[in-house]
């Protein structure tokens, strides 16, 4: 090959960095860059004139080697992983279908602003106040004109219950709020004990195939055992808030009869 068909060649290739650049760029150290192509973990650079040159693909590998380390594989677990690409990605996928189904998401409900307006008693004066904070909560997404979306209408349903009992909404979306951002604190302290207890051990074990249907079994169990635990302790403490009222309560109407008996 010709020297100027060479420079052609380099000229186009999209690998352009020396190891020393391709570590600058990754974050990695030269090292660790070497050692993972000495493993088969990233894929040999192309060779011109006896120096190294990488480019795009190499970037993006160390980049998800240095992620799935951070999600507790070990350097065998990504060995793997890239080896058995077909044979990992189908339990992957099975894995995030049974994360999905963890979650069930709703139908959405399409209401256009009369609607909403006839089934929550919002006047026209505090529509745009209330519309507003519905929509930072996520209970209501504009998608045009006066439609709106309702991701969950089991929670709009609640809501407008809750709402025909006499509660204003505005009050009745500040209860929302503190239930989500509770439920957001516990869902995660719930999901961070699974990686932690259950899926790291797994990763850093190599990901036995023989273990899969275990992950899997935890990952669908995991939802109807969290709602489970969370819907017992929140009757226990509710049941204990209304106690503490109707005592207050009761104990407030003795004093009020006193005082009448009293005059």
């Amino acid at each position: 090959m010709s020297s100027a068909s060479r420079f052609e060649q380099s000229d186009s290739s999209p690998n352009q960095l020396t190891i020393e650049q391709l570590a600058a760029q990754s974050g990695m150290s030269v090292r660790n860059i070497r050692a993972h192509q000495a493993r088969g973990l990233l894929a040999p650079p192309e060779v011109r004139a006896r120096v190294g040159y990488y480019g795009p693909e190499h970037l993006e590998q160390l980049r998800l080697i240095r992620d799935l380390q951070a999600d507790g594989f070990n350097l065998g677990g990504i060995k793997r992983l890239l080896d058995d690409t077909r044979g990992t990605a189908e339990r992957l996928q099975r894995f995030g279908e049974a994360l999905s189904a963890v979650a069930s998401p709703e139908r959405g409900e399409t209401l256009t602003l009369e609607e909403l307006g006839r089934r929550f008693r919002v006047s026209a004066q505090e529509a745009p106040e209330v519309l507003a904070e519905a929509e930072r909560l996520g209970v209501l997404v504009p998608i045009g004109g006066d439609r709106f979306q309702a991701p969950s209408p089991s929670l709009l349903a609640i809501a407008e219950e809750v709402v025909g009992r006499g509660i204003s909404l505005r009050s009745a979306l500040s209860v929302l709020e503190d239930v989500d951002r509770h439920c957001e604190s516990v869902s995660r302290s719930l999901v961070e004990l699974f990686v932690h207890e259950i899926w790291k051990p797994f990763a850093q074990a190599d990901m036995p195939a023989e273990r899969w249907p275990e992950i899997e079994h935890a990952v669908e169990r995991l939802g109807p055992v969290a709602s489970e635990a969370l819907m017992a302790i929140f009757q226990r403490r509710l049941r204990v808030q209304l106690e503490d009222a109707f005592e207050e309560i009761t104990r407030r109407v003795a004093e009020r009869t006193a005082e009448d008996g009293s005059s």
